[in-house]
């Protein structure tokens, strides 16, 4: 069974408990940004007109999420194929084929990286 190994046991079920809550974490950031709700400190940026504030944020994401991106992805693939290609399995009886949940960094990486892009655009029209 690849999900659940060979039977289930309580450090199943605790792998199972981690593979979600990487799930839950990982996968809504895209979304999360795209709502504007992640953190920021809002003391002098909440004062400021909305062209300003649209001016801030594509610099911030072009000078520190963009290179982020370029950097990270590929290290995130690289991660995912090692487990492909080694066959990487739980050392805990847990998940058989452990690339499922490490495929979901990359995956959420990307859909926050598309998320940006979007950002991006929209940003970009509000600066004018």
């Amino acid at each position: 069974m690849p999900i659940g190994g060979s039977a289930i046991s309580l450090n199943s079920l605790l792998d199972l408990q981690w593979h979600l809550l990487v799930i839950v974490g990982v996968l809504p950031v895209g979304l999360v940004w795209l709502a504007d709700k992640y953190v920021r400190v809002d003391f002098l940026y909440a004062r400021q007109k909305p062209r300003w504030k649209a001016r801030v944020n594509l610099i911030g994401n072009l000078v520190f999420a963009v290179p982020y991106f370029v950097l990270i992805l590929p290290e995130a693939w690289d991660f995912t194929a090692r487990a492909w290609t080694s066959d990487e399995a739980s050392r805990n009886g847990g998940l058989n084929d452990l690339w499922i949940i490490k495929a979901i960094l990359p995956l959420g990486l990307a859909l926050l990286l598309l998320s940006i892009v979007v950002e991006l655009v929209r940003l970009m029209r509000k600066a004018r």
